[in-house]
């Protein structure tokens, strides 16, 4: 009869315990998720503190490099009290990262090796063709970079064949040993010509 008692009484004491649980989830728990909520909203905004005290540095990385390109451009232009907002074309430059990104990562390269230089045969399908068309034509057609190098451009049906000789054959190894995506990113009007198409006087 005890142990029976006693089996009755840890019963009772289990539902007593889980009745507990079931009252603490509907009162306490769901006030605590209402608490983290209001640290997101809240708290979180401000300076991680380390265990020491110490305030920690905030986050720094955009986490996408397009987004940190017009996020650049967009701050200059907001610290500018010179900004003519009625030019302001941010959409261009948004267009031309979206170039950059086609022709870096999808388009296709072949090269031809030349004496003095090389010609590279670039090919892209769909949309990759007209970035590739307007990035070699505002690239190659600008400058030589200093080097004196000779450069062209020639569209066609799936992109351009960009030429780039030099006076100097000492120079071919150079060129084929860059290459057309490290001729690409020779010099640094990229970064001046980012911020003239968000201000709308460059056209994309």
């Amino acid at each position: 009869m005890n142990r029976i008692l006693w089996i009755a009484g840890s019963l009772a004491a289990a539902s007593a315990g889980a009745a507990a649980q079931v009252v603490d989830h509907a009162t306490m728990d769901h006030s605590a998720a209402a608490a983290q909520t209001m640290d997101h909203a809240t708290m979180n905004h401000s300076a991680a503190v380390a265990p020491d005290g110490q305030a920690l540095a905030g986050p720094r990385e955009p986490g996408q490099s397009a987004y940190a390109a017009l996020g650049e451009a967009v701050r200059i232009m907001v610290a500018d009290p010179q900004t003519d907002w009625a030019r302001a074309d941010v959409n261009a430059l948004r267009a031309h990262l979206v170039d950059m990104d086609n022709v870096t990562l999808r388009a296709n390269v072949t090269t031809a090796s030349l004496s003095n230089g090389a010609t590279f045969h670039v090919t892209g399908e769909g949309p990759v063709v007209g970035s590739i068309q307007r990035m070699t034509r505002s690239h190659f057609a600008e400058s030589d970079f200093g080097k004196g190098w000779k450069m062209t451009v020639e569209p066609t049906s799936a992109g351009a064949n960009v030429t780039v000789v030099s006076s100097n054959a000492a120079d071919a190894a150079e060129i084929n040993g860059l290459g057309f995506f490290g001729i690409l990113t020779l010099g640094a009007h990229h970064q001046p010509h980012h911020l003239m198409m968000a201000r709308g006087a460059m056209r994309h």
